[in-house]
């Protein structure tokens, strides 16, 4: 039998599209999110926990029967706080594995990164709140649901300047942090913001606008001790994570400083006290979050949650509720981008995110599209009989 020209080409037609139809792949039953965690470098003693809260929320999650109708997977891998190390898992992410969204970790690396996050149009949720994040132009697919570190410095010299009563002079302040992305991040705008309220700080090292205190330290006498050299301090604001705080705080305590010291939130947490003892007694410090012994609902939601899972809550600190409550945002927002996320959609739908009430955990989070700051409140603790107790209600950033 002839076939007529046009019943020919109607023939190939066809064919061609079922050979398409058979070789699209089948619809995933799974959203791939990335996680890029220090969990062997050196701010590992705070990362592990978190890395712990995010991969249990998406336990948890995905056990309630996933995002609709689809399970979570997460693919994540220890980059150990090297830079190139994240730059080379975060191409596999995007590349091989096809994530939607990433939570990531450091200051440096989530820096390092944002070029190719907002190129790659990824959503990038990470463990840093540096302000650089929350440049709109330069970091558009970057969310920070933490209160960003520069605000953070803003609300402690705040802090400070309310509380000072003498009259006849202004308060000293130290700044003390180590010399990384992460330490630098809020000291410029520290700086001016002590300068614009009336606020001296003291400078004991020529070029620097305090004394520098490394991650790894294990004594920080000589630094303390040129504090003292110029002239002394009233307050020493602290941007280090827990084991460098702990060493200062033991350290001031050998020279028998009189000096109040306040820690930024990677400072405040229950490690410190563990490994300070009674020199962290008094210590001042800025959270974000909610810290486990609290009486919010948020935090007996994640005990639910935990007994679900068959896990124990008794070891829960404030830095594994951080990582719990990053993954609850990110994944707040693949929900609402639709049982087919891709980036774009779910930055859209984090943009929708107004007053986002976390139980408790935070202060309500707001993201839009002029702006992916999410908090913008946090509350001062202090240490009191060996915890952190809050001394004030929400306070806001006032540049």
């Amino acid at each position: 039998m002839k076939y007529k020209p046009l019943h020919l080409m109607s023939i190939i037609v066809l064919a061609v599209l079922a050979a398409g139809i058979a070789c699209q792949p089948a619809a995933s039953n799974t959203i791939k999110i990335g996680g890029i965690f220090d969990l062997t470098g050196p701010t590992s003693d705070v990362g592990i926990s978190y890395a712990d809260g995010i991969r249990d929320h998406i336990d948890y999650v995905n056990k309630q029967g996933g995002i609709n109708g689809k399970q979570i997977e997460l693919i994540y891998e220890d980059y150990a706080y090297n830079v190139s190390r994240a730059e080379e898992l975060y191409g596999r992410l995007v590349k091989e594995h096809r994530v939607i969204a990433i939570a990531g970790w450091g200051t440096g690396d989530t820096e390092a990164l944002r070029s190719r996050v907002a190129s790659d149009k990824i959503p990038f949720m990470s463990a840093s709140y540096s302000e650089n994040l929350a440049d709109m132009t330069q970091a558009p697919y970057n969310f920070l649901i933490g209160v960003t570190y520069s605000d953070q410095m803003r609300i402690a010299l705040r802090y400070i300047a309310d509380t000072w009563t003498d009259t006849s002079r202004k308060p000293r302040v130290a700044l003390i942090y180590n010399d990384t992305a992460f330490g630098r991040s809020p000291i410029k705008d520290g700086v001016a913001y002590a300068e614009a309220h009336g606020i001296e700080l003291v400078r004991p090292v020529p070029g620097e606008d305090g004394v520098i205190v490394d991650l790894a330290a294990q004594d920080a006498t000589a630094q303390l001790q040129s504090i003292v050299d110029a002239g002394g301090a009233d307050y020493a604001i602290i941007q280090e994570t827990a084991n460098a705080t702990s060493t200062i705080l033991r350290s001031a305590r050998q020279l028998d400083l009189a000096t109040k010291f306040i820690a930024l939130n990677w400072g405040t947490d229950e490690k410190v006290i563990a490994l300070t003892g009674q020199a962290a007694e008094d210590l001042l410090g800025t959270s974000p979050f909610a810290f486990p012994y609290e009486d919010v609902t948020g935090l007996a939601d994640m005990r639910t949650a935990l007994k679900s899972l068959g896990k124990d809550d008794s070891s829960l600190n404030i830095r594994y509720i951080q990582g719990w409550t990053t993954a609850h945002v990110l994944l707040a927002g693949v929900e609402k981008a639709g049982p087919n996320p891709s980036g774009t959609s779910v930055r859209a739908a984090l943009e929708t995110l107004t007053n986002f009430d976390t139980g408790g955990i935070t202060a309500p989070l707001t993201f839009n599209a002029n702006s992916h700051k999410g908090a913008l409140a946090l509350k001062i603790y202090q240490v009191k009989n060996k915890r952190w107790e809050p001394i004030t209600d929400y306070i806001e950033a006032i540049p």
